[in-house]
């Protein structure tokens, strides 16, 4: 008879094989860390935009009941039909979404071009005097808005543009100019001189240097800025209000207040009238979002 043999033990793994699999599997942990936070923060994020929405489509037995809905039982367009026919303060509500939007557009548009003149001269030119206007934009920038009114108030009044949306989008590009500024010289600063200079010598002007070499290179900054300054003059509302008197030149965020009674509040009414006014700049982040990404990679790194 033959006897059975015992089977060998296993060879001990490689100090590099264990070491590379617990490297591997503390990647795998790290990664699954990672997902989980974004979301939470996604979830963290979101959740207000669904109650919004939801609150929207609520009938008013379901806003007001002390109970925790989180999905509509019942669903009801009432609100959002409300707002459409009857609209606000006497006027459609087209009427002040049309204000936002020339109010926004405007800002975006006067915004970007000073704010790209300017950024373009503090990077490329010395001139005395560079230091203390980049030290003054950051000092600007840290007033409260609230602490200008009564100045900005009084200079709009001596300038004309009291109740004119012209007025609003001053004071708009005014708020958001520093910033677009200090973005936007950090993209011109990343683009070499040498394109420039290259330009030059094959015997083009600084104006079509400056057209067709540095502005698509500085493009995307200026996505990046316009989509700050658009959504800063889209929600603002305290100049909205002091600067207008007449009821027809109101943007959506002050045409929201009049649900605010003294009997009560119309949360319906606000939140069906808060979903209409953030579709356009959902609207908007979507067209933008390629060039907005890439735009704020591209400005944080400096080649």
């Amino acid at each position: 008879m033959t006897a059975l043999k015992t089977p060998a033990p296993p060879a001990p793994l490689d100090g590099r094989t264990g070491q590379a699999r617990r490297l591997k599997r503390r990647r795998q942990l790290g990664r699954a860390g990672l997902n989980a936070a974004g979301v939470l923060v996604f979830l963290f994020a979101v959740f207000p935009v669904y109650w919004m929405v939801s609150t929207a489509l609520k009938t008013n037995d379901q806003i007001f009941t002390t109970d925790f809905i989180p999905i509509p039982t019942e669903i009801t367009f009432d609100h959002v039909e409300r707002i459409l026919t009857e609209g606000v303060a006497g006027n459609s509500i087209w009427v002040y979404m049309r204000n936002s939007a020339i109010v926004a557009l405007g800002t975006v548009l006067i915004g970007a071009v000073l704010a790209l003149l300017a950024a373009t001269a503090i990077s490329r030119f010395r001139f005395r005097g560079r230091t203390s206007f980049l030290v003054l934009l950051l000092i600007v920038q840290m007033i409260p808005a609230e602490a200008l009114l009564i100045p900005l108030f009084l200079n709009v009044k001596r300038l004309g543009l009291y109740d004119q949306l012209l007025g609003l989008i001053v004071i708009n590009v005014g708020l958001t100019l520093p910033f677009g500024i200090w973005m936007l010289r950090t993209f011109v600063a990343a683009v070499p001189k040498s394109l420039e200079e290259a330009a030059w010598i094959d015997g083009a002007s600084r104006f079509t240097t400056f057209w067709k070499v540095l502005f698509p290179l500085v493009a995307p900054g200026l996505v990046a800025t316009s989509i700050f300054s658009f959504i800063t003059a889209w929600n603002e509302l305290i100049f909205a209000l002091i600067l207008m008197s007449d009821s027809s030149g109101y943007t959506m965020p002050v045409a929201l207040q009049f649900f605010f009674g003294q009997r009560g509040t119309d949360w319906g009414a606000i939140m069906a009238g808060s979903t209409m006014m953030t579709i356009p700049v959902v609207v908007f982040f979507l067209l933008v979002q390629r060039r907005m990404v890439s735009g704020l990679v591209a400005g944080a790194v400096k080649g």
